[in-house]
């Protein structure tokens, strides 16, 4: 699905190489779609590029770092196709996260903060019949699924598999909800920056389903 642009080949999406996320599997995941995509960090692959994924794991603090070392930022910012972040890469989309206890700045493309899960008051338990907890790891669903082309085919039966510990409330930009301890948003959207909690491309089919609708959303 790729096309020539001059002499170059011009990737169906690009996975942006921060330095801090795994990338194998969501490139295999996407390639298994048909899609070609590059992993770059190169200003004019990224700005070529029709979709854009932002993964990431590990700490926000650590990965912002690494984002402004590799100068980055300004780049991230000013994208104009649509941006997918995953897990971590969604909470780097978000205005500040205060992981650990710490500020840091985030991106600041979807107005809302990324704090710890609450499990305090929880009344779930695990299946060995001890409480809730972090990180919230494993197979979940979604609720109030917004009208949004992200999520078409996509129900509320539908399960996702989530590895966090930190959240973002749900808020306007919410696309969809899920519960660990309390509600939180497990995608968010504002312009054409996407984010989703959970990763799509180790939820199965839902996850497929997910990342081809991604690779389908019109800028």
């Amino acid at each position: 699905m790729s096309q020539l642009r001059g002499n170059q080949t011009v990737s169906d999406a690009v996975i942006v190489d921060t330095g801090c996320a795994n990338i194998n599997s969501l490139k295999f995941a996407i390639e298994r779609l048909g899609y070609k995509v590059a992993v770059s960090r190169d200003e004019s692959v990224i700005r070529q590029a029709p979709r854009v994924f932002l993964p990431g794991v590990g700490s926000a603090e650590y990965a912002m770092q690494g984002i402004n070392e590799l100068q980055l930022k300004s780049l991230i910012t000013s994208l104009t196709q649509p941006v997918l972040g995953i897990c971590l890469g969604m909470q780097l989309l978000t205005r500040e996260s205060f992981e650990n206890g710490v500020q840091t700045d985030c991106l600041n493309l979807i107005d809302t903060e990324v704090k710890g899960i609450d499990i305090s008051g929880a009344s779930g338990t695990q299946p060995d019949g001890s409480g809730l907890r972090l990180p919230h790891m494993g197979w979940n669903t979604l609720s109030n699924i917004g009208d949004n082309p992200l999520f078409d085919g996509i129900s509320e039966d539908d399960y996702f598999y989530f590895v966090h510990s930190y959240c973002a409330p749900v808020s306007i930009h919410t696309l969809a909800e899920c519960r660990y301890g309390q509600d939180f948003s497990a995608s968010l959207n504002q312009n054409n920056f996407y984010g989703v909690q959970f990763h799509p491309e180790r939820s199965g089919q839902s996850g497929a389903r997910l990342l081809r609708n991604f690779m389908e959303l019109v800028s």
